[in-house]
């Protein structure tokens, strides 16, 4: 969430920010809830001083043998006042439920260097990495492939679970559980990461600390009985590994790698990539969290980028780096690049990973801080991207190295991790 003293004190500048967002928000009714919620402060604790001084008074009184009527009234004008505090509590914490649900519902303000713009027709191609491959026929799209193969079933999963929903078979599983396996060997022997195995399964306090919660409660699974929720990205759990600490500075950077599945309603996508493995409502993805200090996040951003990268080039994918403008960019980011992979079948671009720098956006809603060595504590900065989405990485590959005769060739990096370097028609 925002910083609420930093909202007071530049009111303008964050409606201007909010703006380039797409976001007409007025502070006006916000900043006079916050000083009604100071002015409320004062009051009680001018209560309570008073009601300390009287208190003071009747112990005095009883010592000194007083009459119990003059006891009496100075007894009556304690509980008057205490009745007062109790009334200004109550107004107080429902105030206060204003303030802090009004914070946790307004996005992380936009890195001025970000470009400014409303669609992804605003967004800044930075570089594009990747021959095209050419083909001597016609390519396919992944799930006519998969499913001529027999690696892919779509009927089978619709009839378990439902529509976008699938199944891997055969090769394919092991397909899948090779790109697994790569993704978290490159990260963690080559880019240094520590690997994380968290849960699937999640309180409302990690999903609000990392900002899914209550924003977007309609796109998350949950499971009402328990009041926990399905992960829609590792995110979710790695970041809260550390919520309520405070990190001495010599043991940051923390760099966590995490495979997980995924859950997504996909409830705002009705129509949309109704075919394939483009938006399933379960999918795996391998994802990279960073917990750093604030005056390196920028670079540390420029690292995370290009660790996800280096998979789709180790892959031999086509792939290039967006920068995302104002309107597109995450809730929770203040700047985002994404990597897009070029799909033969589909003759288009797909986004397959999205790599963001929450500031301390994250860290202030999980109360996450950093020491320094002289002591001052401050919130840190929070990084995530994925590295990458293996579905997608699944899909781009069969169309990516399919064969005229339907069949697949497997990329020479994923040979070590299979006992089969083609996938045919049995």
């Amino acid at each position: 969430m925002l910083d609420l003293k930093f909202i007071r004190e530049n009111i303008i500048e964050v409606e201007e920010a909010l703006k380039k967002r797409g976001m007409d928000i007025s502070l006006v009714q916000f900043i006079s809830l916050d000083e009604k919620r100071r002015q409320l402060i004062q009051e009680t604790d001018a209560l309570r001083n008073q009601r300390k001084v009287i208190s003071d008074k009747i112990g005095k009184l009883k010592k000194e043998n007083q009459p119990p009527e003059k006891l009496d009234k100075v007894i009556a004008e304690s509980e008057e006042i205490r009745a007062k505090i109790k009334e200004k509590e109550k107004e107080f914490t429902e105030i206060e439920q204003q303030v802090q649900d009004f914070l946790l519902n307004i996005p992380n303000l936009p890195d001025k260097s970000i470009p400014v713009g409303k669609s992804e027709n605003d967004n800044k191609i930075i570089n594009e990495y990747g021959e095209q491959k050419k083909f001597d026929f016609e390519p396919l799209p992944h799930w006519e492939i998969g499913t001529a193969l027999g690696i892919l079933d779509f009927e089978t999963a619709a009839k378990i679970s439902g529509a976008r929903f699938s199944i891997l078979k055969d090769r394919g599983a092991a397909l899948e559980r090779a790109l697994i396996t790569f993704m978290l060997d490159t990260h963690t022997r080559k880019h240094g990461y520590t690997e994380i195995l968290a849960p699937y399964l999640v309180n409302k306090e990690s999903a609000t600390g990392t900002g899914q919660l209550p924003k977007f409660s309609d796109e998350i699974f949950r499971c009402k009985d328990d009041e926990l929720y399905l992960i829609p990205t590792a995110e979710m759990s790695v970041t809260n590994i550390h919520r309520g600490e405070t990190i001495p500075e010599d043991k940051l950077p923390y760099k966590y790698v995490s495979y997980s599945a995924c859950f997504r309603r996909e409830s705002g996508s009705y129509g949309k990539d109704t075919k394939g493995l483009i938006r399933n409502h379960q999918f795996n993805k391998v994802e990279l969290v960073k917990f750093v200090q604030p005056e390196k996040s920028m670079e540390e951003l420029e690292l995370l980028t290009n660790d996800a990268a280096e998979i789709l080039s180790l892959l031999g994918f086509r792939y290039r780096v967006i920068e995302l403008c104002t309107g597109e960019i995450g809730f929770s980011s203040s700047k985002t690049y994404d990597l897009e992979v070029w799909m033969p079948g589909e003759k288009r671009w797909r986004e397959i990973s999205s790599c963001s720098n929450f500031k301390d956006f994250q860290a202030r809603r999980m109360n996450i801080k950093w020491q320094r060595k002289d002591g001052n504590k401050e919130f840190l900065h929070t990084l995530n991207g994925s590295g990458v989405a293996v579905g997608r990485t699944f899909a781009c590959l069969l169309e990516t190295y399919q064969n005229k005769d339907g069949s697949i060739t497997i990329p020479e990096v994923l040979l070590p991790y299979l006992d089969f370097n083609k996938i045919e028609k049995e």
